[in-house]
């Protein structure tokens, strides 16, 4: 299985994107990761450039879904919703067919009381009209706090999230990989 990992974060030293780097530590070695990390390359959305010749960022962008056969997001929430430049990703996907019926969830690593819910709720609206097939049993939360990223290497290093993280990972594999055979492309 090919398992697109994208942070939705763009700050520096981002927790969200150090759990994206994580994962694929934690995966079984049957599982392929392949990671979209630079939304500040992406152009900003405009329904006149969703033409062919399409900006070139959005070009790999699309080409990294088209070869993905399950996304996974691991986003903030900002002011109660999606990341700006986050949602920028997600509005160039609506107008191509590459995330069609593709299998997706999601870990909220929030750790406050609220755990980033309005981004999530936006998340699974947002990739309704992308036409994903968002799996439940593929979105779980792990809360993950500052003082457990390592701040010189910027990974995850306390051993009990990684173990949160590695059951996580393996439950959204496992719901990733039988949601992929029953809604083939």
């Amino acid at each position: 299985m090919n398992l697109l990992l994208i942070s939705g974060s763009t700050r520096a030293g981002s927790t969200n994107t150090a759990v994206v780097r994580a994962v694929p530590e934690l995966l079984p070695t049957a599982a392929r990761c392949l990671t979209y990390l630079d939304l500040m390359k992406l152009p900003h959305f405009n329904p006149d450039d969703d033409v062919d010749p399409l900006p070139s960022e959005v070009v790999r962008l699309r080409a990294l879904i088209a070869e993905a056969d399950a996304l996974l997001f691991c986003t903030p929430e900002y002011a109660g919703d999606l990341p700006g430049s986050f949602k920028n990703l997600l509005d160039w996907t609506v107008g191509g067919v590459e995330i069609v019926g593709k299998p997706a969830g999601w870990i909220n690593i929030s750790s406050s009381t609220t755990g980033a819910q309005g981004a999530h709720r936006a998340l699974r609206v947002v990739l309704g009209y992308t036409g994903a097939a968002v799996v439940d049993e593929a979105c779980v939360g792990v809360p993950v706090g500052r003082g457990d990223v390592n701040s010189e290497t910027g990974e995850i290093d306390a051993p009990h999230v990684r173990e949160e993280l590695g059951r996580a990972a393996h439950l959204i594999i496992k719901a990733l990989d039988g949601a992929s055979t029953t809604n083939p492309r």
